[in-house]
């Protein structure tokens, strides 16, 4: 698919897709898969009864590490379906993203 058929694409309202390159994909996949880790290593904090002030601490560096791949795929989204998106014409995509910035900053 070239540029101008991802635009329409994303413009028609069709079935949407990310178009990360491989870099961008294997940085987020690594940070996830951290994250997938930390998520398993809080739960065996939990059964081992640890401290729950050490098992927050935990928590709060997990959802720090949330905030940094939504802000990675929010800059993402921004500088290519965002902005693709307004040059074809479709400015719902202004309202769409405030919706999903409202959800991120909650």
């Amino acid at each position: 698919m070239d540029h101008e058929d991802q635009m329409n694409h994303c413009a028609q309202g069709e079935e949407r897709k990310s178009h990360h390159s491989d870099k961008m994909k294997s940085n987020l996949i690594t940070r996830l898969n951290r994250i997938e880790g930390q998520i398993r290593g809080v739960k065996g904090l939990i059964e081992k009864d640890t401290y729950c002030d050490d098992v927050l601490n935990q928590i709060a560096a997990i959802q720090s590490a949330l905030n940094s791949v939504g802000r990675l795929l929010l800059e993402g989204h921004m500088k290519s379906c965002v902005i693709d998106r307004i040059q074809s014409g479709d400015h719902d995509v202004i309202d769409e993203l405030l919706v999903t910035v409202n959800k991120l900053m909650k």
